[in-house]
């Protein structure tokens, strides 16, 4: 009895503890959804992929509520090892929860979606000449001519399929509206289809004729983009 009350404080502070460390252990077992990013790596760089695939998938995790609390997106994601894939066509992924790197007391439940296909294609190279992209019309009394551009051709990259269907890429637009004679502007080169792209030059400069029309019907412009209207008088 001699060292009851030292004892007795002893077990308290050592009942306190327990419930202290314990406490996280106790409580209950949720889970949770997160919106993941998908992080494609080793694509081989001679091949693109070329139809639409989700930027993320929804993964659940389960855990104690507070694993999950500390538990953020910004240190999540999927990734996609592609490194597999050698030629092209349609290829199909599937996404194990293994690959999703989580704290060990934490455990992946599902990923939606846990597939993910595409398509394969090899990239291209070719040239393709420019087409200067006028807009509006000259001033009255003036017509456009023939529009030229040097270098007349650019050096594009995309999907084999699309590269080889490209019959030309445009300028950047060149405003004509109110122009009273001939003029050179270096423009920016560029591509109508999101998967090619320009690689080499990209600008050309380009030289578009302005002329005083002649006689009661000036000449029709070279340029479809730009239309010209004109009234003929009847003489009196």
């Amino acid at each position: 009895m001699k060292n009851l009350g030292l004892k007795f404080i002893s077990l308290a502070l050592a009942v306190v503890l327990w419930f202290v460390v314990s406490a996280p252990r106790r409580e209950p077992v949720r889970e949770r959804l997160f919106t993941v990013p998908l992080s494609l790596v080793s694509m081989p760089p001679r091949l693109v992929i070329t139809t639409d695939i989700p930027g993320s998938v929804a993964v659940r995790v389960r855990g104690r509520a507070a694993d999950l609390r500390n538990l953020s997106t910004q240190n999540l994601e999927v990734p996609v090892e592609l490194g597999w894939i050698q030629n092209a066509g349609e290829a199909e992924i599937t996404l194990r929860p293994q690959a999703i790197n989580v704290p060990p007391e934490l455990e992946i439940v599902s990923i939606v979606p846990n597939k993910v296909r595409f398509r394969v294609e090899e990239l291209r190279q070719r040239t393709v000449p420019v087409r200067p992209l006028l807009i509006g019309s000259p001033s009255g009394g003036y017509v456009i001519g023939e529009a030229t551009t040097d270098p007349p051709v650019v050096l594009v990259s995309g999907p084999a399929q699309q590269v080889m269907k490209l019959s030309e890429v445009t300028t950047e637009r060149i405003n004509m509206t109110g122009r009273t004679g001939t003029f050179v502007q270096t423009v920016v080169v560029v591509s109508d289809s999101p998967m090619v792209r320009v690689i080499s030059p990209l600008t050309t400069q380009v030289t578009v004729p302005v002329l005083a029309a002649v006689g009661p019907n000036p000449p029709a412009a070279t340029d479809t983009s730009v239309t010209t209207t004109t009234t003929e008088r009847t003489p009196e």
